[in-house]
C-alpha cells in the first residue's frame, strides 16, 4: 500500500493516539513504530519493515555508521498493535525523542508514515523552500516529477 496525505490528531496523557482509518488499511492490526529522522517517528508496516530489516542485514556490521544507524532506528523500534478503538499507545521514548505531548500531525510517506508533533512539522514545512529544493535536487540529477 502507498501511504499519503496528512491528518491531524491529538495523543492523550498515556500516549495513545487514534491511527487514521486509511492508515489502519494499509498497517495492519500490527506494526512498526521507531525513532525517524527529523525528530520524528515512523511508521512501518510488517512487510516494508521486514525490507528495511535485510538492507540493514545486508550492510557491513564493520562499519561504525552503519552500527550506530542500525542502533538508532532498530533499537528504537517497537510493534504496537490496534485496540479496539483504533489506537496505538507509543512508548514514552519515542514520543520524547519527536517531542511529541498532544498535538500530532502523521504524514504519508509512499512506504511509510512519518508521526510529528504539529508545531515541530509546521516548523519543518515553514522553514522548507521548495522551489530551492526541487532545484537543488534537479541539478543532483534527482528527478521527482
Amino acid at each position: 500500500m502507498s501511504f499519503m496525505s496528512q491528518y491531524n490528531h491529538t495523543m492523550d496523557a498515556k500516549g495513545r493516539m487514534i491511527v487514521p482509518a486509511k492508515y489502519r488499511e494499509g498497517l495492519g492490526d500490527s506494526f512498526i513504530v521507531t525513532r525517524g529522522i527529523d525528530t520524528c517517528l515512523f511508521v512501518y508496516d510488517s512487510e516494508e519493515w521486514q525490507k528495511v530489516m535485510n538492507k540493514l542485514s545486508e550492510a557491513r556490521l564493520t562499519s561504525d555508521k552503519v552500527r550506530k544507524f542500525t542502533r538508532y532506528l532498530v533499537g528504537g523500534a517497537t510493534e504496537v498493535e490496534l485496540d479496539s478503538q483504533g489506537r496505538i499507545l507509543v512508548p514514552n521514548y519515542l514520543r520524547e525523542h519527536a517531542s511529541i505531548n498532544k498535538d500530532v500531525v502523521l504524514v504519508g510517506m509512499g512506504n511509510h508514515i512519518e508521526i510529528w508533533a504539529r508545531e515541530k512539522y509546521e516548523e519543518t514545512m515553514d522553514a522548507t523552500d521548495i522551489e530551492q529544493l526541487t532545484n537543488e535536487l534537479d541539478e543532483a540529477g534527482i528527478w521527482l516529477i
